[in-house]
């Protein structure tokens, strides 16, 4: 996956938006005004946060090199993937998790509007 292909993924979820509240080199991209991925787009190798469930995270890190608790990020909600030492489909389904989570978080009123009850 490339860095434009990563941002296109991102942003093509409902409400999805991007913000550079860090400096021009860091995206953040946010759902109803909530971050769910922030990436240095220009990095090598390419690497996104993703927030995640505790015990699914701390499994992820077990089981993949690619995945270390989350730069910067509270260690226990987030983590940090390196996006080339993955295949492509999980690394797409990690970000549409992290996407749900954030939403499920979210008032109900706001979770209907993204029609993700």
């Amino acid at each position: 996956m490339t860095p434009d292909e990563l941002r296109a993924f991102c942003l093509d979820f409902n409400d999805a938006s991007e913000e550079f509240p860090f400096g021009p080199d860091t995206s953040v991209f946010k759902v109803a005004g909530k971050m769910f991925a922030l990436s240095w787009l220009d990095g090598r190798p390419l690497r996104v946060n993703l927030k995640c469930d505790p015990d699914e995270a701390v499994r992820l890190r077990a089981e993949h090199p690619a995945i270390a608790p989350g730069y910067h990020m509270n260690k226990r909600h987030w983590n940090t993937v390196t996006v080339g030492e993955l295949p492509d489909r999980m690394v797409r389904e990690l970000v549409e998790d992290s996407y749900d989570l954030v939403v499920a978080g979210l008032p109900k009123a706001v979770r209907l509007r993204l029609d993700r009850p």
